[in-house]
């Protein structure tokens, strides 16, 4: 039996514990955490006992397990987002492999930076885009590339983000404010551009874009609304994301794990009182949008539709893809794909195995991947770097199409990118 691979961990927050953390506990016979960094105390020292990682194994930061000689074959990088360049380049320059969350970078250049970092270093640096390892989306792929809809004409695809999760993620949390992060379109809408790119097999030629922030404003608040739910809001009998109600609810699961490391409720209660979660989304400082509309034309001639909105009752994508000889419909909700034949009129309803782990079995299948490609070196991950960056580009160009009010060539694009990443004007 081949020896575990030795992985090390920076960044042991929600993705890092949660989601692949998890893995070597039940894999132990292919990954083993050899050390982790994160600058919390609770969540590091929380990692480290799961995983049996000694004290001396176990860093306050990025950079002082990176100064260290290279103590894992791999390392997969779950730190926040602006941290992604730095922490990645460091990486593979002391030898590492990486899995690295997306996305990948928070502007074009850095995204090319790294892809070239990758190639020139020869390291395998592989994106978290889990959709691509679920059920789901792959046998919608690989209907699509069989030919069995014909050439494909027009796509319709909805990314439709709860109320909840846009309050929670992109109004409270951590990608509330394009300033410190990057722009929704790509910290949430990345996955949809890569599964987009990848169904339709050939790159975008145009695009144009349009979206605003519209709800989550000061100017929207109720009357009297104080800075925090916890404060005693006159409107919170109406208001749907009243803190109290949705992080006080019973159970621990995602996104209530997320607000606390005590997930009492004692503990949770003090987590509004003092931490970004409890307070009123009308009074944030965010300003990401709530609502995105993209265009795109693909080589090819196919003409595709994109909606991001964060008014959803549920959390799911919608998608409907029209052919020359079939019509395809699908949602994640019900996680059913249907096929509607033009020439017999036929439907057809086809189910995919339900998969067990978060993203409907994408974490790990994430985690399978690149084990798989550190053991053999032949093949490429389907998420390297470079099939992963075609989708940031997208998103790179739909945030510039929205904000300048311009159609973006995207040819054009690449190569203006290309050379600003090498340093030429």
């Amino acid at each position: 039996m081949a020896t575990p691979i030795s992985m090390a961990l920076i960044g042991a927050g929600n993705r890092g514990y949660h989601a692949y953390g998890p893995f070597a506990l039940h894999n132990p016979h292919l990954v083993r955490w050899f050390a982790v960094a994160e600058p919390d105390p609770e969540r590091r020292e929380r990692f480290a006992a799961e995983h049996d990682i000694p004290p001396e194994r176990r860093f306050a930061s990025w950079e002082d397990l990176l100064a260290r000689p290279q103590m894992a074959e791999a390392l997969v990088n779950t730190t926040m987002d602006r941290t992604h360049v730095p922490s990645t380049l460091a990486a593979l320059q002391a030898g590492y492999h990486v899995l690295l969350e997306k996305p990948m970078a928070t502007t074009p250049v850095d995204c090319v930076r790294l892809v070239q970092a990758a190639e020139r270093t020869g390291r395998i640096l592989q994106i978290c885009h889990v959709l691509r390892y679920t059920a789901f989306w792959g046998t919608l792929h690989d209907i699509i590339s069989s030919g069995r809809l014909g050439r494909i004409i027009t796509v319709d695809h909805r990314e439709n983000v709860a109320y909840w999760h846009q309050a929670h993620s992109f109004v409270r949390g951590n990608w509330a404010n394009s300033d410190a992060t990057a722009p929704m379109i790509l910290t949430k809408c990345c996955h949809d551009m890569d599964v987009l790119y990848w169904n339709l097999g050939v790159p975008a030629r145009r695009l144009s874009a349009f979206g605003h922030l519209t709800h989550f404003r000061p100017d929207q608040a109720p009357s009297g609304a104080p800075e925090r739910c916890t404060d005693g809001c006159p409107a919170q009998d109406e208001c749907p994301y009243y803190a109290p109600r949705l992080y006080l609810r019973p159970g621990t699961d995602w996104p209530i794990n997320v607000i606390s490391t005590d997930l009492t409720m004692e503990g949770r209660l003090k987590a509004l009182r003092e931490g970004p979660y409890g307070r009123c989304v009308y009074h944030c400082g965010n300003n990401v949008v709530d609502h995105h509309v993209v265009t795109i034309e693909f080589e090819g001639d196919a003409t595709l539709t994109f909606t991001m909105q964060g008014h959803s009752h549920d959390n799911v994508r919608t998608m409907r893809y029209d052919g020359t000889r079939a019509t395809l419909r699908a949602s994640e909700g019900t996680q059913e794909i249907a096929i509607y034949d033009h020439l017999t009129g036929n439907r057809e309803i086809v189910t995919p195995a339900a998969a067990e782990g978060g993203h409907g079995g994408g974490d790990t299948g994430v985690m399978n991947a690149f084990v798989a490609a550190l053991r053999s070196r032949e093949a490429s991950p389907l998420t390297s770097a470079r099939a992963s960056l075609e989708s940031h580009l997208m998103a790179f160009a739909a945030e510039e199409a929205r904000v300048q009010g311009t159609v973006v060539d995207m040819a054009v694009y690449r190569a203006r990118v290309e050379r600003e990443a090498v340093g030429i004007p």
